[in-house]
């Protein structure tokens, strides 16, 4: 499975120098988690970009992937990796959704850099 932080998704909708990093993950919907932390970050700044239009359609491309709901057990689990690793609170639910569903990671996001399960570029 494969889990694209916000980050890489921001970057593949805006086609940035990245994107193409990002794409064999996002491309292959089969394989592809979607915590809702991340569909709420991309929503918010595509809003604030671009407009409604413009994040209701990243959504629906996020919802391609499997939706993974912020439940009380992945919260749980969220706060411990925060605490023990102390990632801020979006990461700790990417990295906890990650590996419940033994998924790879994919950011350029350096609160990942050298963690376990992540594939990380960084950022251009």
């Amino acid at each position: 499975m494969n889990l694209v932080d916000s980050c890489g998704w921001l970057e593949y909708f805006a086609d940035g120098p990245n994107a193409d990093f990002y794409a064999a993950a996002l491309e292959d919907t089969e394989s592809l988690i979607v915590p809702t932390i991340c569909l709420l970050e991309v929503f918010k700044r595509v809003f604030q970009q671009r407009g409604e239009d413009a994040a209701l359609q990243a959504a629906a491309a996020m919802h391609q992937g499997l939706i993974v709901p912020l439940d009380a057990s992945l919260a749980l689990r969220a706060a411990r990796i925060s605490s023990d690793l102390k990632l801020p609170l979006a990461d700790s639910v990417i990295l906890a959704t990650a590996r419940t569903y033994l998924g790879v990671i994919w950011t350029q996001d350096a609160h990942f850099k050298g963690l376990e399960g992540v594939r990380y570029t960084e950022k251009i």
